[in-house]
């Protein structure tokens, strides 16, 4: 179905989501900061969707900013 919004996955801290997608930390928070996946949580701790970030890994979430995943050195 087109339209719908995806299921809502479990949510991971940054460590986990930076594991799952095999990237460093800072990655994960450059993306959220800069809009390519959704931060939720609090002040104190970030979650991730497992769901946005397993998309994200399959390259079906580009956004308009990027057309290609960020690398960091």
């Amino acid at each position: 179905m087109t339209g719908t919004p995806a299921p809502r996955g479990a949510r991971v801290p940054t460590s986990l989501a930076a594991l799952a997608l095999g990237v460093r930390e800072g990655t994960i928070r450059q993306w959220a900061r800069r809009g390519r996946i959704t931060r939720y949580g609090t002040k104190r701790q970030a979650l991730y969707d497992l769901n946005e970030l397993a998309a994200l890994a399959a390259g079906e979430a580009a956004p308009a900013t990027a057309a290609s995943p960020a690398r960091t050195a």
